[in-house]
C-alpha cells in the first residue's frame, strides 16, 4: 500500500496517536533489562519518547495559541488538563514517602512536602526524577506563551533552540553554571526539542507535501542519529556526559516522529485507535506506571516482555479510571 500523504501536517492529524507511541516507548525504557541483552541498547532508546512528547507538545501549543492567544485562557487550559491529575498522584506518592521514610525521603520537612505536592519542588532542589517530567513541563508551559509572542513579532527568535543547545553545553562544561543548575541537566537538554516543536507548528499548519529532497534528508537524519545513539548505548555507555546523547536525540526524535506519522497514514484503523487510546491517557499513564505499577510487577521476575505487557495493561486501566475521575471532578470548571 502506498503512503497517501507526506506532509508535516500529519503530525497534527496523528498527534494523539504519536503521543500514544511515545508513551509506550517511555514505559519500555523504564522496564528493567540485563545490560548484556542484545536488545539493551535499543531498549535504552525508548527514552526518545520523552523528546517526541515534548516535540509534539510544542506543536500543539502553537495551534492552541493561534486559536486563542489569550494568556489567561492558555494557562487555564493547561492547568485543567495537567494539574488535577498531578495533584492526586503527587499526594499519593509524596505523603506516604514522607511518613514511611526515616528522613522524610524527598521531603525532609512539611514545607518541602507541600512544595513537592504543589509542583515537584524536589526535582529542582535535588534532581528527584520520580515525576521529573511534570515539573519540567509546568515550567515549559509557563514560558511558552512568551516565546510564541517573540517569534510572532520577529522570526529571528526562531533561532533560540540553537542557543538552548549551547546553554546545555554550558551547563555541562562551565563550572559556575554547572554548580548552579547542573543537577537538572535533564531539563535543560530537553528545552531545544520543545522550542523546535513550537517552531514547527507553522510548518505543520501549511498543508503541503514534502518534496523528495526533504524526505531523503529526514531518512538520512534518522539513520545517522540512530547509529550514533546505538553506539553510545552499546560501546560507550558511561563514557560520555548524558547531555551529549540528548543532543543527538533531537534529530532522532524529529525524524522518527515524522516517519511514524507517515506510517500511521497507512496503518489499520484498529491499531490507530489503540494508539489514540494510549495517547489520550498519556499524562495519567506517565504518573502511574512506574511508582504504582512497575515497582510491584518487576518483583515477580516475569521477564522483560511479560513485565512490559502487564505494566502497560494495568497502567492503562488505572489511567483510564484516573482520567475519568478527574474529568468528572472538573466538569463544572470554566471551559
Amino acid at each position: 500500500m502506498m503512503r497517501k500523504n507526506s506532509g508535516l501536517f500529519l503530525l497534527s492529524d496523528y498527534r494523539t496517536e504519536l503521543m500514544g507511541a511515545a508513551m509506550i516507548f517511555v514505559i519500555l525504557f523504564h522496564v528493567g533489562m540485563d545490560s548484556r541483552n542484545f536488545f539493551f541498547p535499543l531498549r535504552r532508546l525508548g527514552n526518545i519518547g520523552v523528546d517526541m512528547f515534548l516535540f509534539l507538545s510544542g506543536i500543539g501549543l502553537w495551534f492552541a495559541w493561534q486559536k486563542k492567544p489569550v494568556l489567561r485562557h492558555f494557562y487555564w487550559r493547561r492547568f485543567v488538563r495537567l494539574y488535577p491529575a498531578w495533584l492526586i498522584m503527587a499526594m499519593l506518592f509524596y505523603i506516604p514517602n514522607y511518613v514511611n521514610t526515616a528522613n522524610g525521603g524527598y521531603s525532609p520537612d512539611i514545607p518541602n512536602l507541600v512544595l513537592n505536592i504543589l509542583f515537584g519542588w524536589s526535582f529542582w532542589r535535588v534532581d528527584d526524577l520520580t515525576f521529573w517530567f511534570i515539573p519540567a513541563i509546568m515550567v515549559l508551559y509557563l514560558v511558552s506563551p512568551f516565546y510564541l509572542r517573540m517569534i510572532g513579532r520577529s522570526s529571528s527568535w526562531r533561532w533560540l533552540p540553537v542557543l538552548a543547545m549551547l546553554w546545555a553545553v554550558m551547563v555541562q562544561y562551565c563550572p559556575p553554571v554547572h554548580s548552579l543548575v547542573g543537577h537538572v541537566e535533564i531539563f535543560w537538554s530537553r528545552v531545544p526539542i520543545f522550542l523546535l516543536g513550537i517552531n514547527c507548528g507553522l510548518l505543520v499548519e501549511r498543508k503541503h507535501n514534502l518534496d523528495k529532497a526533504s524526505m531523503w534528508l529526514l531518512l538520512i537524519a534518522f539513520v545517522m542519529s540512530l547509529v550514533v545513539c546505538l553506539e553510545f548505548e552499546s560501546a560507550l555507555r558511561g563514557k560520555f556526559p548524558l547531555f551529549l546523547e540528548r543532543m543527538v536525540y533531537i534529530p532522532l526524535a524529529v525524524s522518527l516522529t515524522v516517519l511514524l506519522a507517515w506510517c500511521m497514514d497507512i496503518m489499520p484503523r484498529r491499531l490507530l485507535c489503540m494508539l489514540a487510546f494510549v495517547g489520550t491517557l498519556s499524562l495519567e499513564t506517565y504518573l502511574i506506571h512506574i511508582q504504582f505499577v512497575l515497582v510491584y510487577v518487576q518483583k515477580h521476575g516475569l521477564g522483560y516482555v511479560l513485565t512490559s505487557l502487564v505494566t502497560i495493561a494495568v497502567s492503562l486501566v488505572l489511567a483510564f479510571l484516573l482520567h475519568h475521575a478527574v474529568a468528572f471532578a472538573t466538569r463544572f470548571l470554566p471551559k
